[in-house]
This record gives C-alpha cells, sequence and structure tokens, in this order.
C-alpha cells in the first residue's frame, strides 16, 4: 500500500545550510539528518557533510525531505525536486518501481536494499519525472543506526 507522495527537494553539495533556511522560512522542525559519510565506509573527505536525507515536519504535520545531490548525477537546477513515493513494504516498492521504470529515460539507482529501508531505488520515467520509490518499515535499519552512534 502507498503510505504517501512527499515532497523532496535536491541540493547541490549545500544541504546541512538548506536545511537550516527551511527550517526557519517554514517554520519546520527536523527530524533526522544523515550524512553521506554516516553511510559511506570510504566516504571522499569532501562528501563527508553532504546530507543523504533531512526529514523535516511542518506545522501541520506534513513531511519533506531533502539531500545533496551525487556528484557522479548531474544537477540542474529546477529539476531538483522528486516525487517520494513511500510504501509500507518491500514488495509494493517493487511493483511501482517496476511498473515506473518501463520505459524509463533512467535508472538512477537500482531497487535495493538500503541501511534505511528494504527497498529503495531511484527511476526517472518516461516522462521525465524522478522517483524516488521507498519502502518504509517499521524498525528497519535501527541496528545499523545503533552502532552509528
Amino acid at each position: 500500500m502507498i503510505k504517501a507522495m512527499e515532497v523532496y527537494l535536491v541540493t547541490n553539495g549545500n544541504g546541512l545550510e538548506a536545511i537550516e533556511f527551511y527550517k526557519e522560512a517554514l517554520g519546520a522542525s527536523i527530524e533526522q539528518v544523515n550524512l553521506f559519510k554516516d553511510f559511506l565506509p570510504d566516504c571522499p573527505a569532501e562528501l563527508e557533510n553532504y546530507v543523504m536525507n533531512a526529514q523535516f515536519r511542518l506545522p501541520n504535520g506534513q513531511r519533506f525531505m531533502l539531500s545533496d545531490n551525487s556528484p557522479e548525477m548531474p544537477y540542474t537546477a529546477g529539476d531538483n525536486i522528486t516525487v517520494a513515493l513511500i510504501t509500507d513494504d518491500a514488495e509494493t516498492a517493487k511493483d511501482f518501481y517496476d511498473k515506473l521504470s518501463q520505459d524509463a529515460k533512467a535508472i538512477n539507482m537500482e531497487l535495493q536494499a538500503v541501511p534505511w529501508s528494504p527497498a529503495y531505488g531511484n527511476v526517472t520515467d518516461i516522462f521525465g519525472i524522478s522517483w524516488q520509490v521507498n519502502a518504509e518499515v517499521a524498525d528497519y535499519g535501527q541496528e545499523y543506526y545503533a552502532e552509528q552512534e
């Protein structure tokens, strides 16, 4: 089942600055911030403080997310908003990922298990819309996060 479709902002290496900006500008609370160095064992020094994922909560309860663009992926201002399709299990995520991948313009990241999700992938569909498909499963990755503390 789809849990949510959310706005996902992508910044160009200035994610930490953007977090503070949107917190103040939108009155949002910051729920989570993970940096590249938290997930990449051999993270290059210049990417250590890039934002892998930040989650905000607006005063009305709506969540939105932000991350820095990976240097391997082209960054184009104006094209830096994606749709995050959040599902409640990996099987549903795979089903939507497969459908959105049909005749896709680009497979940006194959659907795979990552530290925060049993199924995450990124695809630019046939119409040029960028989708981040993410299975959000309760308690998934808690062991990983505990090890990082």
